[in-house]
């Protein structure tokens, strides 16, 4: 990998060309990301640069001998959140992610910053974000089943049906699609292409749908397969 940002999702719009061809974007506030951590083989095992992005208010944020319960975050190496960022001289911040990226050794700790000028425009990206939740919802609107029969005289239409035969298998199988907790899951939308960057305000316009609701946090990366 050699380009990845932290944004948040601010919302869709459309956008027009020069030939007045209306094309759909998602807009993204991303950046800037300050480096708070440089990790190298020989203390940890493996190069990556943890990145910080979105302010924390110090009052909300675990500290160093205050007494308080720290939780262990597992993109902040368990350490307590206020004294992690002091040691790269920055403010807590909201979010905390590793990238692994092939130039770990241009990055310092606590100076270098990532802003949305590092893709330009045209390039293709990988976005992503946790879905919105829906809730428990069945089998019709989690997987798209098919509905039974809408005559009054059916008395099946939008069950899940059968799960399983009789005496063969005499089970349910493992990963059948039933009714059950829908959304609020990791999805990664690849090969998007970015359509218009406006580095003055750190905006990324992506064509077409980014996963997620507004103001969630949306990893936008350097795409790993590219389509035609």
């Amino acid at each position: 990998m050699k380009k990845a940002i932290l944004a948040t999702k601010v919302g869709m719009t459309q956008i027009f060309n020069e030939d007045g061809v209306l094309t759909p974007v998602t807009v993204l506030k991303a950046g800037p990301c300050v480096v708070t951590q440089v990790k190298t083989m020989e203390n940890d095992g493996y190069e990556a640069i943890q990145v910080g992005f979105g302010e924390k208010k110090e009052r909300i944020t675990t500290k160093d001998g205050s007494g308080k319960k720290v939780i262990r975050n597992p993109h902040g190496a368990g350490k307590a959140e206020v004294g992690h960022c002091k040691k790269a001289d920055t403010t807590p911040k909201q979010f905390l992610r590793e990238f692994r990226v092939e130039n770990v050794a241009d990055y310092v700790a606590g100076e270098s910053v990532i802003k949305a000028d590092i893709f330009a425009e045209g390039d293709k990206v990988d976005v992503t974000a946790r879905s919105k939740g829906k809730g428990y919802a069945g089998g019709i609107k989690r997987h798209g089943l098919k509905s039974g029969p809408s005559a009054h005289g059916s008395k099946y239409h939008r069950h899940a049906g059968s799960n399983g035969s009789a005496t063969t298998p005499g089970r349910v199988f493992k990963g059948k699609k039933m009714p059950g907790h829908a959304g609020c899951e990791q999805v990664t939308v690849q090969n998007l292409e970015i359509v218009k960057i406006d580095a003055e305000n750190d905006v990324i316009l992506v064509k077409g749908a980014v996963p997620g609701p507004k103001k969630s946090l949306v990893i936008v990366t350097e795409t790993v397969k590219v389509g035609k």
